[in-house]
């Protein structure tokens, strides 16, 4: 007879509370929830950023794998053409012999020592070409042309002895497909409908073409599957683009980025198993005209055009761990606009102020899976900063109402009772902070008007430091009074700058993925952090967006499970907490935990018919 034991490999045990370490799969009883719980393991896909190309351009091409890929000509950042080959390793990128005639618009396959590259725009006539060059690893070498020439093709191959090419033209758009045999090109079966633009991969036997633009000069999401002898349409992409890029092969390929005539720039990403494609995490940096190298489970993008041509370079892994939300215990009292103890942690966090409306004093601490009601503050308040932990925090600044004045109050808490302390050398609202305790803290930014002032508190009296780069109000902070980062905000609309701080002076640093102002955030230091959540008034709307900061770079995470915005927020990178906010302008009491592992415990539900 099987058991749970026999099959998984732990038995069922009861724990008044839930173990210290289960292990993913894991099911146990909890006997003071009277629940049966379980460890579960989040898995899903996702791109992560890499060492940026050394020659930002689009409209090149590439070959290989995610981990060993080349990338040849293309429009570098001025928009000349260029014969630049770069070799990757895995980890950077490595120039190496240039292409013998520059040229972009063009397309390639194989590997990063047998590769081919075919077709393009030429540089001195401005026409479509059919030269070909081969790869061996150290130099490009010319071999039979095309039978047509052209430009804004696709196509792919094995290495430099097997290859396929399909699509392209200007002004005429073409359906013509050739494949290559390591010595000459062979005209085959055209594709159903003729484009340019688009995006594929393959071999010559089994390739895959989609998207581009249709004769009809309209952006198409047809897609069209290669069996060696003719193509057959199948299903479409959901989203229909052009300048995308694509890897893989007719039963599991991916689509990546691209855009429209609106102009839009696209981060979408869809994995094709055959026979649908499936939606799934975008790119960190929305672009088109980008290469692409590797499978639908383990690819590389690099290059392209986001607002110009660009370097950035991004590793796609299907599968894997990922860091997750799950819910925690609410506030007693649903608002917005609340600040808390910036360096507090998922088991150990204090609420404080915020908007019923109008601005309150509550304070509330949190043990991990319940918010208790402490004695409040002595200024009822909302859109303050707050610095500290649970048993040593700091309040300052904010307002009561839209008729009252910004003020500089400052209040310092011990674990039990808030005393009045020192205020803000200029009183502010919207304003970004964090710190260690209630003898450490940094203020910055704020308004209105928006403000780039920074004040550093040493216990006793605030300290205008340098400011920041950008005024703007709105923003939030991460780390500690020695080493910060300013995060979003808004100048006229919301903003994507993130600003680094050494505890001396501000620098820009690369700005997150999605614009935002009021946004949760976490992290223990300025090389460590998380942002999630927020407003972005182009949507217009709150966002549920989650992305981690490494030193250098933002990836896209999980997302929230609700989107808000003007949330308390805390705790570190991989473990942090938000809480309150508004949803919609509709205050809430809901508090989500962060875990990055993705390593998270469920609760078995039942329902009784």
């Amino acid at each position: 007879m099987s058991t749970y034991k026999k099959e998984v490999g732990t038995s069922v045990q009861n724990f008044s509370n839930d173990p210290d370490n289960p292990i993913a799969g894991q099911l146990w009883y909890n006997t003071t929830a009277a629940e049966f719980r379980y460890q579960e393991q989040v898995v899903g896909n996702a791109w992560s950023t890499q060492n940026s190309l050394n020659t930002a351009r689009r409209v090149g091409a590439g070959a290989g794998t995610q981990t060993s890929a080349l990338t040849f000509a293309g429009l570098d950042a001025p928009g000349a053409r260029v014969g630049n080959t770069e070799s990757w390793d895995g980890t950077s990128w490595t120039e190496v012999n240039d292409l013998n005639t520059v040229r972009a618009s063009l397309a390639g396959g194989g590997t990063q020592t047998s590769a081919l590259a075919f077709g393009g725009e030429d540089p001195v006539a401005g026409s479509n070409i059919a030269l070909t060059e081969s790869w061996n690893g150290t130099s490009w070498t010319e071999v039979n042309d095309l039978n047509n020439g052209k430009e804004k093709t696709a196509g792919g191959g094995l290495d430099n002895t097997n290859a396929i090419n399909f699509g392209g033209g200007t002004p005429v758009l073409l359906a013509n497909t050739e494949t290559w045999n390591g010595t000459s090109w062979t005209e085959v079966n055209d594709l159903n409908t003729a484009r340019r633009q688009l995006a594929g991969d393959g071999t010559t036997t089994n390739a895959l073409a989609f998207g581009g633009e249709a004769p009809s000069g309209t952006v198409t999401a047809v897609t069209e599957s290669w069996n060696g002898t003719s193509w057959t349409d199948v299903a479409d992409l959901n989203l229909a683009r052009t300048l995308l890029s694509g890897v893989g092969t007719n039963t599991a390929a991916l689509a990546v980025g691209g855009l429209n005539y609106s102009p839009t720039v696209f981060a979408n990403t869809e994995s094709w198993n055959g026979s649908i494609w499936t939606e799934t995490s975008d790119l960190n940096t929305a672009r088109g005209q980008q290469s692409s190298s590797g499978t639908n489970t383990a690819a590389l993008a690099f290059g392209g055009f986001s607002t110009a041509a660009t370097a950035a370079t991004e590793e796609w892994n299907a599968g894997i761990n990922l860091g997750a939300w799950y819910t925690g215990g609410s506030l007693n009292t649903a608002r917005g606009q609340l600040s808390a103890a910036t360096s507090g942690t998922q088991t150990a966090s204090l609420a404080f102020g915020g908007e019923i409306p109008p601005g309150t004093a509550v304070t509330e601490s949190y043990n991990g899976s319940a918010w208790a009601e402490v004695n409040d503050l002595n200024t009822a308040r909302r859109l303050m900063g707050g610095a500290g932990t649970q048993t040593s925090a700091l309040a300052f600044g904010g307002y009561r109402d839209p008729t009252a004045a910004n003020t500089g109050v400052t209040e310092s808490w011990n674990g039990y009772t808030w005393t009045e302390v020192s205020d803000l050398n200029s009183a502010r609202r919207t304003l970004g902070s964090c710190g260690a305790d209630n003898t450490s803290a940094l203020a910055f930014g704020g308004g209105p008007p928006n403000v780039a002032l920074t004040e550093s508190w040493n216990g006793s009296a605030w300290t205008e430091v340098n400011d920041l780069t950008t005024a703007r109000r709105a923003i939030n902070g991460a780390g500690t009074q020695t080493s910060a980062l300013a995060i979003g905000g808004r100048l006229t609309t919301a903003v994507a700058n993130v600003e680094f701080w050494n505890g001396t002076s501000w620098t820009e640093v690369n700005d997150l993925n999605s614009q935002r102002e009021s946004p949760g955030t976490s992290g223990a230091d300025n090389t460590s952090a998380l942002a999630f959540g927020g407003n972005d008034p182009s949507i217009p709307g709150q966002i549920a967006n989650t992305e981690s900061w490494n030193g250098s770079n933002w990836t896209n995470e999980q997302d929230m499970n609700t989107t808000r915005t003007n949330m308390g927020s805390a705790g570190t990178q991989n473990s942090a907490i938000g809480f309150g906010g508004a949803i919609a302008a509709v205050e809430t009491a809901a508090t989500e935990e962060w875990n990055g592992t993705g390593s998270i415990t469920r609760t078995i539900t039942s329902t009784t018919e």
